[in-house]
Formats: C-alpha cells, sequence, structure tokens
C-alpha cells in the first residue's frame, strides 16, 4: 500500500512536443503577421474569384469617350521626319493636354500613313491615332465599370509593375499563412481529432471535382 502511495506522488511526464516552445512561438508569430498583410488581399481576391467565375452573368454597360482633334502644322512635320518605330516624342506633350491623358510608358505602332498608340488599362481600354498626311487625331477610350476594374486587379492585366510586384508579395504572404497553419493544426492536432480529416478533405474533394465531373 505505501508502495501505490509513494508511487502515485511521482511528477507525470509531460509529453514531448516534436516542436520547441521558440518555434512555436515564431509560427504563431508568423501566422497572425501573414494574415494581417494578407486580409484585405484575400477577401479581394475571392470576391473577384466570384466574379470572375460569373463574368458571362453580369452584365456590363461600357461608357466609351471620343475626341477628335488636328495635330499643328509644325508637330506633324516632325511626326513625319520621326524615325519610324521609334516613340513618338514630338507630339507628346500636345495629345496628353488635348486629350487629357498620360503617355508615360506608351509604346508607339507605326504604319505607313499612321501613327497608332495603344491604352489598354485596367477596366478599360483605348487608344489614339494620328493620320500622318492630314495631321487628323482621335482617341477612343473605353471604361468598362468597376467589377471589370477589380477583375482586372485579380488577373494583373494591364495594371503596371508596382501591382504586379504587390500580387507576387501577396502570393507570397498566402504561403506562409498556410504553411504555418499546417503547422499549427499538426501542434493541435492531438486535441482536435477531427482535424486531418477535414484537411483531407480539402485536399480530395477538388481533385474528385477535376478528375471526374470537368470537362
Amino acid at each position: 500500500m505505501d508502495q501505490v502511495v509513494e508511487h502515485s506522488k511521482l511528477p507525470r511526464r509531460k509529453p514531448r512536443r516534436w516542436l520547441s516552445p521558440f518555434w512555436m512561438r515564431q509560427f504563431h508569430t508568423w501566422h497572425w503577421m501573414s494574415s494581417a498583410i494578407c486580409l484585405v488581399g484575400m477577401i479581394l481576391f475571392a470576391i473577384t474569384g466570384i466574379t470572375l467565375n460569373h463574368a458571362g452573368s453580369i452584365e456590363a454597360s461600357p461608357t466609351v469617350r471620343t475626341h477628335e482633334a488636328t495635330l499643328p502644322a509644325d508637330l506633324l512635320s516632325q511626326l513625319r521626319a520621326a524615325p519610324r518605330g521609334e516613340p513618338a516624342d514630338a507630339p507628346k506633350d500636345w495629345l496628353e493636354r488635348e486629350f487629357d491623358i498620360e503617355l508615360d510608358g506608351r509604346a508607339s505602332e507605326w504604319t505607313e500613313s499612321e501613327l497608332y498608340v495603344p491604352l489598354p488599362r485596367a477596366g478599360g481600354d483605348g487608344w489614339i491615332a494620328v493620320d500622318l498626311d492630314s495631321g487628323a487625331a482621335e482617341l477612343e477610350d473605353t471604361d468598362r465599370g468597376a467589377i471589370a476594374f477589380l477583375n482586372d486587379l485579380h488577373k494583373g492585366r494591364d495594371t503596371g509593375t508596382a501591382w504586379s510586384w504587390f500580387i507576387d508579395i501577396f502570393a507570397g504572404a498566402c504561403v506562409v499563412f498556410c504553411v504555418t497553419g499546417l503547422l499549427l493544426l499538426q501542434i493541435h492536432a492531438r486535441k482536435r481529432p477531427s482535424t486531418w480529416p477535414i484537411v483531407g478533405a480539402g485536399f480530395i474533394i477538388p481533385l474528385l471535382l477535376i478528375v471526374f465531373l470537368m470537362h
């Protein structure tokens, strides 16, 4: 009897963790920081994922703006003398003032009779054409609306270098968020038996849809 009592008084040994407390703290920190970085972007990409998936059902009402003008004679002469294939620097300032647009970084396309400047952008499109014989200049600008703008942000279509960098950084933060979340699931899985069945379902359900229901 004494032996039983003495044995019951022995301190219980805590189960050894596969991860040190230091790394547990690190994973918790990385997880919440990456989730904070991803929060707004994840909501944006989730909503635009729905709008893109139902793009055919969402009606768009594009707004088209046109403007016509005539290039001054001196600028037209400089434009005619400019080497074909080079940026159209001669009329750039005049076109920007006349059409209220920004042409920095825009590529120029030349033919024998026309200078053409495409103006693609997120949520819209446009172009400028200048007739090299008469100097007639025309702008057409199409705005496809807010949903088209957000969809183009999702796809990175005509959004510029800065947004492209944001998408890459956001994607990296999402990877950190998911990987640290998986490691935290591993830590807490012993107390939550449904953890791995749910994780497995998140993998198996899309796989089954791809294999059996996609045509």
